[in-house]
């Protein structure tokens, strides 16, 4: 098909082939290991979002215009990236700001959706991330709120207080990232033996080699399974 049969592009232009450059490739920053999950082969090819300016568009204002005079400067940014929004807040008011998103009529997210971790390595002084995924039946809304702790200090507020589902949640997050959080009725690994040693989904966790043992039968290391390929 010629330029002048394509839709968006002048008569008398070739469109732009140019592919954006690419930031990153791979999914766990290692290329020589047994990973036989196919996420070596991913290509980020921009890079996130630092942050975005008003109007946020949505509904995304109106729940920033409620949340901002109680929370201040525990916003430390927010982004909007893909119609979703999430709001960074400072881990020492956490609790406060879940309790509020809560409990005002303005806001109302009386449902959690779960707790997760992510590990960036090369986030110095961040590289730790608990994500909470929230939701307002009342005013069909949904948001994401991230709150970031440094590899040197894992420790963040637990919001079982606020989101009693969370207990679960938080065990988890905590078993395979090595957050901890503080004041959890009882922060225990809930998915991997207790003599467990490191959190396997943490980046620099290895990839291959290890062979699992589970109720006496043995998993062997992914660079020793057999190709399907």
């Amino acid at each position: 098909m010629s330029s002048e049969n394509l839709p968006g592009v002048p008569q008398g232009e070739a469109p732009d082939q140019t592919p954006e450059p690419v930031v990153r490739r791979g999914m766990f920053g290692a290329g020589d290991t047994g990973d036989t999950s196919g996420y070596g082969r991913l290509v980020v090819r921009r890079p996130a979002r630092l942050a975005s300016a008003r109007p946020y568009g949505s509904y995304f204002d109106d729940v920033a215009d409620a949340l901002e005079p109680v929370a201040g400067d525990a916003i430390e940014r927010v982004v909007v990236d893909r119609d979703e929004v999430t709001f960074h807040i400072a881990r020492e008011r956490l609790v406060d700001v879940m309790r509020h998103l809560r409990d005002d009529p303005a806001l109302r997210f009386e449902l959690s959706l779960g707790v997760s971790g992510v590990h960036y390595p090369d986030e110095t002084g961040g590289e730790l991330r608990a994500i909470y995924h929230l939701c307002s039946i009342t005013h069909n809304r949904r948001i994401r709120v991230e709150v970031a702790c440094p590899d040197s200090d894992r420790h963040i507020p637990s919001t079982v207080s606020v989101y009693p589902t969370h207990d679960w949640h938080e065990r988890e997050t905590y078993d395979f990232f090595g957050i901890v959080f503080d004041g959890h009725p009882a922060l225990t690994r809930i998915e991997m033996p207790d003599d467990w040693e490191g959190h396997p989904q943490r980046k620099d966790y290895p990839l291959g080699g290890i062979p699992v043992e589970y109720r006496g039968a043995e998993t062997p290391a992914p660079d020793q399974r057999r190709s399907y390929a």
